[in-house]
């Protein structure tokens, strides 16, 4: 382990969905730690943009993808793409979410939640850690959600896919962890994002929430970055197969 183990000076990272909310603020935090970055979402900026500024102004690299999650053959061209990158860390937090009560969920809805949120996540993983096994080393993270373990309500599809995520990533660890590569999640609580709008704007829902939440606030995307670093880091080395909350004292209410 080196003298500071969360500098990721040297590492290159792919963060996905990271155009904005807690994709955004991971990959700068992970620039601030050393890491050049490969920031991934279906309406990523190709040339200037306000994320890519601040990541190159600290001397990072940056290097912008479009990839609809939606459309399995943009993912493995993706898987494709990054093959030609030595990956240090990959960041799977691309994902989505559509309410509708159970009873009237489309089923158009559920497929398409069901390959953003799950199926994609396996198809690029399955592509990067290809080398990472190769290399003999990688950090994954996954971002899963306080409704991987919850019911939630009219959102049958999230609920399913990041409930899975959860299964996934024990998975992959039983499977990959010998060979270097440590596979976690984080669980964000209620982070005030655009996939949450629609609670916040419901006042008797915000307030409800609000009063559940230990620590008496909602969650902001940077709160993440902390255990982002420190998973993608060395000082992580010997965890994996964890799903980490960082929700405010949340799930333990």
């Amino acid at each position: 382990m080196s003298e500071n183990p969360f500098n990721l000076t040297g590492k290159l990272a792919v963060v996905t969905g990271a155009r904005r909310g807690i994709g955004q603020a991971v990959a700068i935090g992970l620039a601030k730690a050393g890491a050049d970055i490969i920031g991934v979402s279906n309406h990523m900026e190709l040339e200037k943009s306000e994320l890519r500024s601040k990541i190159e102004d600290m001397g990072r690299k940056f290097i912008p993808i479009q990839t609809d999650f939606s459309d399995r053959s943009s993912v493995v061209n993706l898987g494709e793409e990054l093959s030609n990158y030595e990956i240090d860390i990959l960041i799977n937090n691309a994902g989505s979410i559509e309410r509708s009560p159970a009873l009237d969920h489309p089923l158009e809805s559920w497929d398409r939640i069901i390959e953003i949120n799950l199926s994609s996540q396996f198809v690029l993983t399955q592509s990067v850690a290809k080398n990472m096994a190769k290399r003999g080393q990688g950090k994954i993270i996954f971002t899963a959600s306080l409704l991987s373990f919850q019911g939630g309500i009219n959102v049958p599809g999230y609920t399913a896919s990041k409930s899975a995520i959860v299964g996934l990533v024990r998975a992959l660890s039983n499977e990959w962890s010998s060979k270097g590569i440590g596979v976690n999640a984080i669980v964000p609580g209620y982070i005030a994002t655009d996939n949450t709008q629609a609670l916040r704007d419901d006042p008797i829902r915000y307030q409800s929430i609000l009063d559940r939440i230990p620590q008496g606030r909602w969650g902001k995307p940077e709160d993440l970055v902390g255990a982002a670093i420190f998973l993608s880091s060395s000082a992580s080395d010997y965890i994996s197969g964890v799903a980490l909350p960082v929700d405010g004292g949340w799930l333990g209410r």
